[in-house]
Order: structure tokens, then C-alpha cells, then sequence
């Protein structure tokens, strides 16, 4: 199973403050154990809302707001994609995400879709589509 472990924001990350030393190498160290131990797929940090935008659907029209938004807990400030065989793994490892400093924060686990989610909705011509692009992106990188 794959799960993403969404990282929210906060009025620092919201304000373009970025993390010490002391942070980043914690994190740097941590990153290491998640490749250590075959989970890690994917994370990246996120600039602030401030620097982003938003695109609003009504069936087909489009309405573009630009950042910052509001209530910075309910935004992203980064994020993991990890392997685990459970979302009890999944909490394990997120109890082990450094927080040098004590501040309050927190992360969100959210289990991503598998194709046999999806049950007889994805066809085998939709799946097959949708693993092409996906060779299509890891040829890429």
C-alpha cells in the first residue's frame, strides 16, 4: 500500500520562514532511514501559499485565485509517498518524523488509491492505458 504523509502548514512555513540547520539535517537523517528500510517513493517540501494558486471548477468555467490562503493548518507545506503494509506502519513511521525544535505541527496519512480500488470501473484497456504513462514518466527520470 501506498501512503502519503501530508505535512501541514503553519504560520512559519505560511510566512516563507525556513527550517535551521538542525532541522534539515534531522530530516535529512530520517529520509535516510526511509530509503534504509525501502519505503520511501517520493516527498518534497512546498513554498508557501503566497507563492501559489488555485483553480476553481463550475462545470466549464474556470476561475483562477492566486495565494496566500487561508488557514495555514489546513494547507500543505510537503509531504512523503511511502511503502508500508499498513496504515499502522504508516503511523509508526510518521511517530518517528524529527521535531527538534517542539513546536506544534502535524501530518496527515492518507492511503492512495490502487488500481484494484477502482474494481471493474478501470478496464483492462483504462489500465493498461494508465501503466503506459506511468513507464512513460519513470522513462522520463
Amino acid at each position: 500500500m501506498k501512503f502519503m504523509l501530508i505535512v501541514k502548514a503553519t504560520a512559519d512555513s505560511e510566512a516563507g520562514v525556513m527550517p535551521s540547520t538542525e532541522l534539515l539535517t534531522a530530516m535529512g537523517a530520517y529520509n535516510e532511514e526511509l530509503v534504509r528500510a525501502g519505503v520511501l517513493l517520493g516527498g518534497e517540501g512546498l513554498h508557501p501559499s503566497s507563492r501559489g494558486a488555485r483553480v476553481h471548477f463550475d462545470g466549464r468555467a474556470r476561475r483562477v485565485a492566486d495565494g496566500p490562503f487561508e488557514a495555514p493548518g489546513e494547507l500543505i507545506a510537503g509531504f512523503w509517498l511511502i511503502q508500508a503494509r499498513s496504515l499502522e506502519e504508516a503511523v509508526e513511521w510518521v511517530k518517528r518524523v524529527p521535531n527538534p525544535d517542539g513546536s506544534q505541527s502535524q501530518i496527515e496519512i492518507r492511503q492512495v488509491f490502487d488500481a484494484a480500488d477502482f474494481g471493474d470501473a478501470l478496464t483492462p484497456e483504462l489500465q493498461a492505458a494508465e501503466e503506459q504513462l506511468r513507464e512513460q514518466v519513470a522513462g522520463r527520470h
